[in-house]
C-alpha cells in the first residue's frame, strides 16, 4: 500500500526503541518531548519496538493524526544504532525502510539541476 504524502512533509526516524504499547497520545508525547517536535506540524514520525520487527508511524493529515503501523512475519526493520534523538529520511528511504530493506543504501545524487532553456 502507498501513501502520498504531502509536499514539504519531512520523515523522522525516532532513534531510541519504543513502547509499541504506545498509541495515539503516547507517540504524540514522544514526539514533542523526546524528539522537541510539533506531533501537529503535517510531518511524519517513525518509531520502531526493541525487537526491531514492528513499525509505528504518526501522521498529523490536517484533520486529525493518524497511526500506521507495520510488523514484519521474519527479519528486522534497519535502524542506526544510536539511540538519542531523530534523523530525517528521503521519501525513496521510508518506502526501502517499509519494505525491510536497508534504506541507508539509497543514496541521494544531490539535487536534480533545472536545465536552463535552449
Amino acid at each position: 500500500m502507498a501513501i502520498a504524502w504531502a509536499s514539504g512533509t519531512r520523515i523522522y526516524l525516532a532513534l531510541a526503541p519504543t513502547d509499541m504499547r504506545k498509541g495515539f497520545d503516547g507517540l504524540a508525547a514522544q514526539v514533542h518531548q523526546v524528539l522537541a517536535c510539533d506531533p501537529f506540524c503535517g510531518h511524519l514520525f517513525l518509531f520502531r519496538g526493541k525487537r526491531g520487527d514492528r513499525l509505528k508511524a504518526l501522521y498529523w493529515d490536517g484533520s486529525g493524526l493518524c497511526l500506521f503501523a507495520k510488523r514484519l512475519e521474519r527479519g528486522r526493520f534497519v535502524w542506526p544504532r544510536v539511540e538519542e534523538g531523530a534523523i530525517r529520511l528521503s521519501v525513496a528511504q521510508l518506502a526501502m525502510l517499509i519494505e525491510g530493506l536497508d534504506w541507508r543504501r539509497a543514496v541521494s545524487q544531490g539535487e536534480a539541476v533545472r536545465p536552463r532553456a535552449v
